[in-house]
């Protein structure tokens, strides 16, 4: 079975930058569509980002201009670069490939 595997949270202060990761027990990365989500406490999961297996890329209002998906081929690696964050940013990050999820990871940001 196929396991997805965040990580890279952690407690950072506004403005701070976090680069969160993903990784696939098994298959690759590269011919799949993929995307990250999160869920902030007391709210419903949501959209982040995503990238198709073309290499486009389309991502939340909340997080364009600040958030960069990317995938790296040789290490089987997904990552969501995450730039001048913002307390509404915090959430548990989570992996998405078709219907398999991840953990998560936490990603805290105080004021």
């Amino acid at each position: 079975q196929v396991q997805l595997v965040e990580s890279g949270g952690g407690v950072v202060q506004a403005g701070a930058s976090l680069r969160l990761s993903c990784a696939r027990s098994r298959g690759s990365f590269r011919w799949v569509d993929l995307g990250w989500f999160r869920q902030a406490p007391g709210k419903e999961r949501e959209f982040v980002a995503r990238l198709t297996w073309r290499g486009n890329t389309s991502y939340a209002d909340s997080v364009k201009g600040r958030f960069t998906i990317s995938r790296d081929d040789a290490q089987n690696l997904v990552y969501l670069q995450m730039e001048n964050l913002k307390p509404e940013d915090t959430g548990v990050y989570y992996c998405n490939v078709a219907d398999k999820w991840g953990q998560g990871t936490q990603v805290t940001v105080s004021s």
